[in-house]
């Protein structure tokens, strides 16, 4: 019987237009976890580049890692910056 490898599953893979990054957030948003919506930004701020981004924001690298990983409360300030370094806005309608 012959083994069969499995890969790890990565979402940055699948975070590769506009499109995707939209409905993925709008995915994580609708379910109210805000843990989840940090580790969301964290996956599309490395699926365009963790240096970018963490010059954009004028934050060091490993900074936003740890801002941006699981159980991580960054200020609403940090989350700001990186989603309009990523080219997102935020907004609220009724």
């Amino acid at each position: 019987m012959s083994k069969i490898e499995v890969k790890p599953f990565d979402i940055t893979e699948y975070l590769d237009s506009e499109e995707a990054i939209s409905e993925y957030l709008s995915q994580v948003l609708a379910n109210g976890d805000s843990d989840e919506f940090i580790r969301a930004i964290g996956h599309i701020a490395r699926a365009r580049s963790m240096t970018d981004i963490a010059q954009k924001t004028g934050l060091g690298r490993e900074n936003l890692y740890n801002a941006l990983k699981s159980g991580s409360k960054p200020r609403f300030e940090t989350v700001a910056k990186v989603i309009y370094a990523l080219g997102l806005n935020i907004s609220i309608t009724p």
